[in-house]
C-alpha cells in the first residue's frame, strides 16, 4: 500500500478537479502513438493513424482517451486502494490484450507533459513531484497481473 501525505492528496486532487478528461485523455494518448508509434498496433481497429494529424484527429483514439483518464479518475478517487481500483483492468490487459506494461509507464509520462502543458505554472515542481509519485503507482497497479 502506498503512502499518502496530505499534502500530497491535496496536489492531486486540486490539479485533478481541474482536468478536461475528454481533452486532455485524448491529447495523452495521442501523443503516446506518435511518440511511442509501436504503441499503435494495440490500436489496429481505430483506422487511420498514419500521420500526427491523423492521430490527433482520430475520434476512436479521444473516445478512448476520454475512457483511459476517465480511469485514471478513479485512481484519485481512491488513492488509498489503487492496486484494486485497477485489478480488472491490469487482468484485462495481461491476459486478453497481451500489453506491453512499460506502455503503462510511458503514457504515465505523457501524462505529466500534459498537464504541465495544461496548468503551466500552477503544476509546481512540488506538484510535478508528486503527480509522478501518481503516475508510477497506477503504472504498478496496471502491471499487477503481469508479476
Amino acid at each position: 500500500m502506498v503512502h499518502w501525505s496530505a499534502e500530497e492528496k491535496q496536489l492531486i486532487t486540486s490539479i485533478w478537479s481541474k482536468v478536461d478528461v475528454a481533452e486532455c485523455g485524448a491529447e495523452a494518448l495521442a501523443r503516446l502513438l506518435i511518440v511511442y508509434p509501436w504503441t499503435q498496433r494495440f490500436f489496429s481497429s481505430f483506422g487511420n493513424l498514419s500521420s500526427p494529424t491523423a492521430i490527433s484527429s482520430n475520434p476512436m483514439v479521444r473516445a478512448h482517451g476520454k475512457k483511459v483518464l476517465t480511469s485514471f479518475g478513479e485512481a484519485v478517487k481512491n488513492l488509498d486502494n489503487i492496486k484494486k481500483c485497477f485489478a480488472q483492468l491490469s487482468k484485462l490487459h495481461c491476459d486478453k490484450l497481451h500489453v506491453d506494461p512499460e506502455n503503462f509507464r510511458l503514457l504515465g509520462d505523457i501524462l505529466i507533459i500534459v498537464l504541465a502543458a495544461h496548468f503551466g505554472k500552477d503544476f509546481t515542481p512540488a506538484c510535478q513531484s508528486v503527480w509522478q509519485k501518481m503516475v508510477r503507482v497506477v503504472a504498478h497497479a496496471l502491471a499487477h497481473e503481469y508479476h
